[in-house]
């Protein structure tokens, strides 16, 4: 007997973990009294619930098939998704004292002290709740296709409807490999193109599960409602506490299965085609080169400086000290297994090949074939925890700005005890939002990119808010309208319209390729003649696909059941890339990486140029405010609330009090010179990031 696809342990596993949640958020319900209470914990948040907030914020489960789907699609390469702020960890050190030092709830007040803009604080809580509603959409995605595989149905439950979809699906994947090793014929080259369609439509599934895409979504979004409406951010650290022992478990427990069914790291290396275990992945196989890898760090950096989950984090620490190691502390934890998420990724490539599976699904696949009954509850229970935690901070982060900088300036002057109740009202609301996002886009992958673009819009004026004092408004409100029109505004307009989405010219793909490629013969290469045994040294024909150049999540026939109907762009529409084809570039030429790469630096470097050039060309802010701005944000913040007083006191008294510290002395910029703790701190980060990269390089060579 099994309940809805679950072993009868997997499910009471499930249905004690929701009930633990839910009466920890009604015990921890009477001590949230205030606002500070509901946004900021009180500020009273010490180094370990530091670390375990920003470890559950950092590493939420979401992350774990992300990082499995895009290892499977393009060998080790593809971890960069999810790994590039490794690289960036050393920043956290210093951009959690600015946030801690200045003293705000949400990142929307940071406008108004800087710029005295009650209209800047309220777009950017307007941005932020669509660029969020984005990432909870994103998380129902990644949950949604992580579980769906573990809960599905016998083919004794099959209707006909069912049967002929995965007997579609199964056409698809073989047609696909022999699509790559370019031994097509033409009635198959068509039949492909119309199964592909179907696939990329998200028509045809290689399983059909119990979990449906909407009760699914209005089941955890409700369980998650309830449980911060109560708690608010101390019960998301309590709960980011208990998450963290779940998210270690499920990051690791496929591997030594995986491993044992394979035959080992041996095995891997014999299954898995030698270029996958390139960290800076082969243009051949994937996106993710040094060069493009290079463009995504540079819009990784610009996109972290517009979260509005870190400042809030920070707020609530008790200290610098503890917001800098919480920061670090918990983006290094993650990095650490975020390669555990990769190295599950290689095992699917071992197990099924490439390209014979939905990548999304590697891990719930994986799950299921893998773990015994109970460990399989527990799987669940961690990716369904993780959304809960992950999400939880979100929802509480977005309720300070619907209630800080929408509603309370509409409606001032009311009660604390109704500006919570708004702001309770507010998690359901904004969640529910994020249930339609995730009916409306299906590709995570996609919905990541999306999501790092939004970022920069915000990210590239905030960091010149901490560090340049010659930024003005006139300058953000053109940066933010002019990149909200590029990022977001045209593309979709061009991806909503059909005359555009089916317009020939923009419907183009990349020139088809063939190339050889070396490296050790699979079993699948002894079975078709190629190789004499398994492990051979052996060179054979790869095709790079075609790829859409202006649609990022494939091409689709306009008529299913015609296979030469018309073509018609699926997803965003890649505007930076039609930019640069608008100045004379063959973009036909392009490759995957350099598609990614064009994309990723003209989002990063558009918003700087904008910014510096405007600012340059208009009235600069009142000099006494800007002097109390910035001696604020430089003063230390005292370890009693009377420390506190006396300190901000002294500055507002004298702003001039840190300028003997700026590195550029008499200039704009407000880089500060390094004391010892910086300097210990930041080399200690870059000393662990290199720790971090001989770790992943020397798991890749075992067994090789």
């Amino acid at each position: 007997m099994t309940f809805f696809g679950l072993h009868p342990l997997d499910a009471a596993i499930l249905i004690a973990y929701i009930v633990i949640v839910l009466a920890i958020g009604q015990y921890l319900s009477r001590k949230t009294k205030t606002e500070d209470d509901f946004f900021l914990g009180g500020r009273k948040l010490g180094k370990w619930f530091q670390f375990f907030l920003n470890f559950g914020n950092m590493a939420d489960p979401s992350g774990a098939p992300a990082a499995a789907s895009s290892v499977y699609k393009q060998g080790i390469g593809g971890i960069w998704l999810i790994l590039i702020p490794l690289f960036l960890t050393p920043y956290y050190w210093f951009v959690s004292v600015w946030q801690r030092r200045i003293r705000l709830t949400t990142v929307a007040e940071l406008f108004e002290e800087r710029f005295g803009s009650r209209f800047l604080s309220s777009l950017f809580a307007l941005v932020s709740l669509l660029a969020a509603v984005l990432g909870i959409g994103f998380g129902n995605i990644v949950a949604l296709k992580t579980l769906q595989p573990i809960m599905i149905k016998p083919q004794s439950a099959y209707t006909a409807t069912d049967l002929q979809m995965q007997a579609e699906y199964q056409e698809y994947a073989e047609l696909r490999k022999l699509s790559r090793e370019a031994t097509l014929s033409p009635q198959q080259a068509s039949r492909y193109g119309t199964l592909k369609s179907l696939s990329n439509l998200g028509k045809i599934q290689p399983y059909i599960s119990y979990l449906q895409p909407v009760p699914f979504y209005v089941f955890s979004s409700l369980l998650v409602a309830v449980f911060i409406m109560l708690g608010g951010l101390t019960a998301t650290a309590i709960l980011d506490a208990i998450q963290s022992v779940l998210i270690l478990l499920i990051s690791i427990i496929l591997i030594p299965f995986g491993l044992m069914r394979i035959g080992g790291f041996a095995g891997l290396h014999e299954k898995v085609a030698a270029p996958m275990f390139q960290i800076f992945g082969d243009a051949n196989f994937g996106e993710f080169t040094w060069y493009s890898i290079a463009a995504l760090l540079l819009m990784a950096w610009v996109a972290i400086n517009g979260g509005t989950t870190p400042m809030s984090v920070a707020g609530s620490a008790t200290n610098e000290f503890a917001a800098r190691m919480g920061a670090v502390t918990g983006g290094f934890a993650k990095r650490f297994l975020t390669i555990a998420w990769g190295f599950t990724g290689l095992i699917a490539l071992a197990l099924w090949g490439a390209n014979q599976i939905d990548p999304d699904q590697a891990w719930g696949r994986l799950t299921l074939l893998l773990l015994p009954v109970g460990l399989i509850g527990l799987m669940i229970v961690g990716i369904l925890g993780g959304k809960l935690a992950s999400l939880g901070t979100q929802a509480v982060v977005l309720s300070a700005l619907v209630v800080k900088n929408l509603y309370e300036p509409l409606f001032p002057g009311r009660s604390e005890r109704h500006y919570m109740i708004v702001a309770r009202l507010s998690v359901p609301t904004l969640l529910g939002l994020g249930i339609l996002v995730a009916l409306w886009l299906g590709n995570a992958i996609s919905l990541l990119k999306f999501m790092m673009a939004i970022g920069v819009i915000w990210g590239a004026p905030i960091f010149l808010i901490y560090q340049w004092r010659r930024l003005t408004r006139v300058a953000v409100i053109v940066e933010v309208v002019s990149m909200l029109f590029f990022i977001v505004v045209i593309p979709l307009v061009v991806s909503a319209t059909p005359a555009l989405r089916q317009s020939p010219a923009l419907t183009i793909s990349t020139r088809e390729q063939v190339v050889e490629v070396s490296g050790s013969a699979t079993s699948e290469d002894v079975k078709g003649g190629m190789a004499a045994k398994e492990g051979e040294k052996i060179s054979k024909k790869h095709v790079i696909e075609p790829v859409p150049v202006f649609f990022e999540d494939g091409l689709a026939r306009r008529d299913l059941t015609d296979p030469n109907s018309p073509l018609e762009g699926i997803g965003r529409f890649n505007i930076e890339v039609y930019l640069i084809a608008l100045l004379g570039v063959d973009v036909r030429n392009f490759t995957p990486p350099i598609i990614m790469t064009v994309r990723f630096l003209v989002d990063a470097m558009l918003p700087f140029l904008i910014l510096i050039a405007v600012s340059y060309l208009t009235r600069r802010g009142d000099p006494m405010t800007l002097a109390q701005f910035y001696v604020r944000l430089k003063t230390p913040v005292g370890s009693t609330p009377e420390d506190e007083a006396r300190a901000i006191a002294e500055s507002q008294a004298n702003p001039a009090r840190f300028d003997h510290t700026k590195l550029f002395p008499k200039t704009d910029w407000e880089f500060t010179k390094w004391d010892r703790t910086d300097t210990l701190g930041f080399l200690a980060c870059c000393a662990s990031v290199g720790v971090v990269l001989l770790f992943l390089k020397a798991v890749l060579l075992i067994g090789s």
